[in-house]
């Protein structure tokens, strides 16, 4: 179990599931459908089974990429602790799990369940052709508010929206800022991303502008759900978080990438859904 862990970063969760619960609580919040333990637990087990299977696929996939990485060469499947066809089986057992778990939430999760695995699976093979990967990998994460809130109601609406889109620019921005340490490297590989694209600097522009769309995006729902003061405490800080990571990683200094990438991402999230839950809570 601890390796299967160590192969799909488990730690890593932490970025979309916060904004699930926002979803999910959003859902039960604004409209006249009742809490469900029975629903929370199926959501967040389609989180674990999706990302799970999108994890494992892109380790599967990328692994001749990442033994010849000096940065990557030390996971689980070029260093031999894990067999590919482990990892695939494992890819395809969370991948049938998502589906199965899917059928006992409503129809349109059903339905729309091999959509969202395209997409996160999708995205494992999108650096081989197009710098977009990473906007597709935020495309990946962004299901995950949208999605819960449809766990609970069945039906879309413009507010989850609102907060997947905060996701696929806050993912996309914070993933060029992670892929800035191979630069050189998917050059010489022939592999697409924004820095290898655009270089260091205009790729930290891109991710900034990115990150100001996302800004936009969480400040959006006060126009429709009148939040608290929490909420807004919940904004500030996540946006301060943004702007933090900016100020850690500089065209000519890497070294505090991965505190970035890691560190403040995963307080931004879970602090500002801890902030939302609150606000939703006692206001």
């Amino acid at each position: 179990m601890k390796k299967y862990l160590s192969l799909v970063t488990f730690s890593h969760t932490i970025f979309a599931m916060p904004f699930a619960i926002i979803g999910f609580f959003l859902a039960v919040t604004t409209t006249s459908y009742r809490f469900d333990w029975v629903k929370l637990v199926l959501m967040v087990l389609c989180m674990v089974f999706a990302r799970n299977a999108a994890m494992a696929f892109n380790r599967y996939l990328d692994r001749d990429v990442d033994a010849k990485n000096p940065r990557t060469k030390q996971r689980d499947i070029p260093s031999g602790r894990i067999s590919p066809a482990s990892a695939l089986a494992f890819t395809i057992v969370n991948s049938v799990l998502f589906i199965i778990t899917t059928w006992f939430i409503n129809s349109l999760c059903f339905y729309l369940s091999p959509m969202a695995l395209l997409v996160v699976l999708g995205y494992s093979a999108t650096k081989r052709f197009t710098a977009l990967c990473h906007i597709v990998l935020g495309l990946g994460l962004s299901l995950a508010p949208i999605g819960a809130y449809l766990a609970v109601t069945g039906v879309f609406n413009i507010v989850p929206l609102f907060f997947s889109f905060a996701v696929l620019c806050w993912v996309s921005g914070f993933d060029i800022i992670y892929a800035l340490q191979d630069e050189d490297f998917d050059r010489g590989q022939q592999l697409h991303s924004i820095p290898a694209y655009l270089g260091k600097v205009r790729a930290l522009q891109l991710s900034t502008l990115l990150h100001v769309l996302s800004a936009a995006f969480v400040i959006m729902p006060v126009f429709f759900i009148h939040p608290g003061i929490l909420y807004y405490i919940g904004i500030v800080f996540f946006c301060s978080m943004l702007i933090y990571q900016h100020l850690l990683v500089k065209p000519n200094d890497l070294s505090r990438v991965n505190f970035a990438f890691m560190t403040t991402n995963g307080i931004a999230s879970v602090v500002f859904a801890v902030f939302f839950l609150l606000d939703r809570l006692f206001f």
